[in-house]
C-alpha cells in the first residue's frame, strides 16, 4: 500500500486465509473516494537479499575497515612530507572515524553490544592493514588507502543499499547516505593527488603494481564484505619481511624551511619583524602558531595510532580534534596569504613535533592539552578583543572558532589522558615538564645547565607554543 492508501484491491500475498467483510470494504473504499489529499506514492518495495544477522555480519565488517583506516591514516601524519597531502589526511582520517563511529551505532541498535562491537578484530583485515601501511612513500599510501579500499568499500555500501530491504532496513540505508556524502571528494581529491604525483616525476607503474598487489590480498580474503569468492594471496609481503612501525621524525616538504632550536619565530628568522609585544607582533605570531599546526595534525594522528583498541570514544575524539587542527593549519595558511605573506616564506618551527615523536602517548598529550591548548586559552580572549578593537576582521573570524575548538580540546584531552595513563594530574604533569625540558636542552632551544624542575608552565607554553 502506498502512502495516501489510494491503491488497488488487496490481494493475499501468503498461503493464509483473508477474512474480510464486505460491508466494511466497502465502506473502506467510500471513505478513500471521499479523502480529497493525494499524497505522493511510496516507491520502495518489502524484500532484502540479507536477514537481521547477515546485514550485522557485514556492518560490523565494514566498522572494522573504517576504524582500521583511521588508525592507519594517523599512523602516517609524521611520515607524509607533503603539505596539502598531510593537511588533508587529517580530514580524512576524521572521516573514516566518523563512519565507524555511525555503523558502530546502527549495530548497536541491531541488539549487538558495544563492548561486542568495540572488541572485534578481523585478522585477515589486519593482514590487509598491516600490508597497506607498508607503503614505500605517500603515493603508494593514497593508492591503498583511497584507491583500493576506499573505493571498494564505497561501492560495498552501495550495494548493501541496493540489496537490503528499504523499508524494514531503512536505518542502515541511511546510515550509508551519510557516510558516502564524504565519499565522493575524498576519493576524488585522492585520484587527483595521485595523478600530481605522477606528473611531478613518480613513476605510475610502481603505483600501478602496488594497487594491483593489494587488490590481490583483498581478494584473498573475500574482498570488503568478505563474502567474495576467495582467490589465492600474492606469495610475499612487504609486511611480512618486515613488521610495520610507524615515523617518528617529522617530514616536511621542499618548500618549507624548517627550525627546532627553538619555540622563538623572532630567534629562528634571525631578528624580529615587528615588536614582541606590539599588535603586529603578536598579530603574526597567532597566525604563523595556527600554521604551525600542522604538528598537531601528526600528533593526534600518532596518539590514535598508538592508543588503537583502547578506548573507541577516546579515538573518536582524537580523530575529530585531528580534523581541527587540519582546519587549524588550514586557517593560518589562508590568514597568511590574506595578509600578504607567501607562508612557505616564514620557517616552520618543528620543535614540539619533534619532542612528540618519540615520545610515550600519555607525555606528548598532557604536553598539548595541560600546556598548549590551557596556554592558548588563556591568551586568546585579549587578542579577539584587540583584533575588533583594530577592526582587523579576519584575524577575530580565524580566533574566534579556533578559540571555540580550544575550549572543546581541552574538555575531549581529560578523558583521552583518563585513556592513555593512570596518572594523576600532577604527576603527569610534572613528568611531562621534565621530558619535554629534556627534549628542549637537547635540541639546544634551552640551556643545558637549567634546572628541569625550575622550568615553569609559562616557559614550556612559550618555548613549545601550540
Amino acid at each position: 500500500m502506498s502512502g495516501n492508501g489510494n491503491t488497488h484491491e488487496p490481494k493475499p500475498t501468503t498461503r493464509y486465509p483473508v477474512v474480510s467483510y464486505e460491508d466494511a470494504r466497502k465502506a473502506a473504499a467510500e471513505r478513500r473516494k471521499a479523502f480529497s489529499f493525494k499524497f505522493p506514492r511510496d516507491p520502495r518495495h518489502m524484500g532484502g537479499k540479507y536477514t537481521v544477522e547477515e546485514n550485522a555480519r557485514r556492518l560490523l565488517r565494514f566498522f572494522y575497515f573504517e576504524r582500521r583506516l583511521s588508525h592507519a591514516l594517523g599512523s602516517w601524519t609524521l611520515a607524509i612530507p607533503e603539505f596539502e597531502v598531510k593537511l588533508e589526511t587529517g580530514r580524512h582520517i576524521f572521516h573514516h572515524a566518523d563512519a565507524a563511529h555511525t555503523l558502530r551505532t546502527r549495530l548497536n541498535e541491531q541488539e549487538i553490544s558495544l563492548r561486542t562491537i568495540d572488541g572485534y578484530r578481523d585478522a585477515e583485515i589486519d593482514t590487509f592493514i598491516d600490508e597497506m601501511l607498508s607503503a614505500a612513500d605517500a603515493p603508494e599510501l593514497l593508492v591503498g588507502v583511497h584507491q583500493v579500499a576506499g573505493r571498494l568499500l564505497a561501492t560495498a555500501y552501495k550495494h548493501h543499499m541496493d540489496n537490503t530491504c528499504p523499508v524494514t532496513d531503512a536505518p542502515t540505508i541511511r546510515a550509508m547516505q551519510r557516510i558516502l556524502l564524504d565519499y565522493p571528494p575524498m576519493l576524488d581529491w585522492a585520484d587527483a593527488a595521485v595523478a600530481a604525483y605522477v606528473d611531478g616525476g613518480v613513476d605510475e607503474d610502481k603505483l600501478f603494481a602496488w594497487r594491483w598487489h593489494l587488490q590481490d590480498l583483498l581478494k584473498s580474503i573475500g574482498g570488503i564484505t568478505g563474502a567474495d569468492e576467495r582467490t589465492g594471496a600474492p606469495t610475499e609481503l612487504r609486511s611480512a619481511k618486515k613488521p610495520y612501525e610507524r615515523n617518528t621524525v617529522p617530514h616536511r616538504d621542499s618548500r618549507f624551511t624548517t627550525f627546532h632550536h627553538t619555540g622563538d619565530y623572532d630567534v629562528a628568522d634571525g631578528s624580529p619583524r615587528f615588536d614582541k609585544e606590539s599588535y603586529e607582533g603578536l598579530r603574526l605570531r597567532f597566525i604563523r602558531t595556527q600554521r604551525d599546526e600542522v604538528d598537531a595534525i601528526e600528533a593526534f594522528g600518532t596518539f590514535l595510532w598508538d592508543i588503537r583498541f583502547k578506548d573507541f570514544k577516546a579515538e573518536y575524539d582524537l580523530a575529530r580534534i585531528t580534523w581541527d587542527e587540519a582546519r587549524h593549519t588550514e586557517i593560518g595558511h589562508r590568514t597568511l596569504l590574506a595578509c600578504g605573506y607567501d607562508p612557505f616564506e616564514l620557517p616552520n618551527r618543528l620543535t614540539g613535533s619533534t619532542c612528540r615523536g618519540p615520545m610515550e602517548p600519555a607525555f606528548a598529550m598532557a604536553e598539548i592539552n595541560l600546556f598548549g591548548e590551557v596556554g592558548v586559552l588563556k591568551t586568546i580572549n585579549a587578542l579577539i578583543d584587540r583584533a575588533r578593537s583594530e577592526n582587523d576582521t579576519i584575524l577575530a573570524h580565524a580566533a574566534d572558532f579556533i578559540r571555540s575548538d580550544e575550549r572543546t580540546h581541552v574538555k575531549k584531552g581529560q578523558h583521552i589522558l583518563g585513556v592513555m595513563t593512570d596518572l594523576g594530574n600532577q604527576e603527569l604533569e610534572l613528568r611531562t615538564r621534565e621530558l619535554f625540558t629534556e627534549c628542549l636542552v637537547s635540541l639546544g632551544a634551552i640551556a643545558s645547565d637549567m634546572d628541569v624542575f625550575t622550568v615553569s608552565r609559562e616557559d614550556l607554553e612559550h618555548l613549545v607554543g601550540e
